[in-house]
């Protein structure tokens, strides 16, 4: 029986890839860990799709790159996980160093822009990709624990993009989140809310708590390119969240 996170939340059926599935998509059973490093805003903003998306910085020069593993273990569209690499942006609306960081933590309303998206599934592929504008593609995700520390390591054509190491710490219930996530597609750009309802949650703002190591696929070396730091500022270590992804929204109608 679903929570009560889901309850009140209509749900319409339709088809992904040739496969049923449900809109919004709920995930019922999800693990999940975060790391945010700065990068070079001049060398993320080069990245960006859009003139109106704005780098969030922690300091003047120095915006925030999310790095995200998810295993979601129940779902509407079946078992997979996915590593998300984002940046935090805002949209249209300008950002002050330090001040909007602070302002979306206290919030628990984070913007983001997507940069990359791999998945385990085809139906995530698709779905996300042909609904969202995702940039999704099929990679290794490779979860591992131990008594200490969650490994993810991330890996496709043979060659490994990054590992994502974070420290097991004690948890307690948080209150739901809200991610805007921003995508362009066919040039036309794209809006979704995603909420998640962290049953089990810790954050850290020791630099040592968590590590990326990253390889040497492209999107590594590009990882490379944008200076990023070499310690996190911010880690989350998420055992058990509930999550709802809503419909996309064309930004164009504004």
């Amino acid at each position: 029986m679903a929570s009560e996170f889901f309850r009140n939340v209509m749900q319409w059926d339709l088809e992904w890839a040739g496969r049923k599935a449900k809109l919004p998509v709920f995930y019922y059973d999800n693990t999940s860990m975060s790391a945010i490093f700065t990068a070079n805003t001049a060398k993320v903003r080069a990245l960006l799709p859009r003139p109106e998306m704005h780098p969030i910085e922690l300091l003047p020069g120095k915006c925030l790159v999310a790095f995200t593993a998810f295993e979601y273990r129940q779902s509407d569209i079946d078992a997979y996980n996915e590593f998300s690499i984002a940046f935090l942006i805002t949209y249209g609306l300008p950002q002050v160093p330090g001040v909007t960081a602070l302002w979306q933590m206290l919030r628990r309303r984070f913007s983001v822009y997507v940069w990359k998206l791999p998945v385990t599934t085809e139906i995530a592929r698709y779905g996300g990709v042909e609904m969202y504008g995702y940039p999704k593609f099929i990679a290794d995700i490779v979860f591992e624990r131990g008594a200490d520390a969650l490994t993810c390591e991330l890996s496709a054509e043979g060659k490994r993009i990054l590992t994502l190491k974070g420290k097991v710490l004690p948890t307690a219930p948080s209150p739901v989140a809200r991610f805007v996530t921003y995508s362009v597609k066919d040039n036309v750009p794209l809006v979704a809310n995603v909420l998640t309802n962290a049953l089990e949650f810790a954050q850290s703002r020791n630099p040592h708590t968590a590590e990326l190591t990253l390889g040497d696929h492209a999107i590594a070396d590009a990882l490379r390119a944008i200076d990023l730091s070499p310690k996190p500022v911010v880690y989350q270590y998420c055992p058990r969240t509930e999550a709802i992804l809503f419909a996309g929204k064309n930004l164009m109608d504004k």
